[in-house]
């Protein structure tokens, strides 16, 4: 499944779930930079309505379902 993923399948997906999710913010950690001996930052997925970056996967899931599912 991983394999199918591509550019073109990232922009749908964004297309599908955009008004629905908050567009979160990306930190540099200091932390982790040093830790990788690199420049780290992360994603402030935790500011999602949910609390949790899940809410992206299980709103593209449930928009591609069909009626029978």
């Amino acid at each position: 499944m991983l394999n199918d993923v591509n550019l073109q399948v990232v922009k749908n997906a964004k297309k599908r779930i955009d008004k629905f999710v908050r567009n979160t913010p990306l930190i540099y950690s200091p932390f982790f930079s040093r830790l990788c001996e690199g420049k780290i930052y992360v994603k402030l997925e935790n500011l999602q309505i949910t609390n949790s970056f899940k809410i992206r996967g299980a709103y593209n899931r449930i928009f591609q379902l069909t009626s029978e599912e």
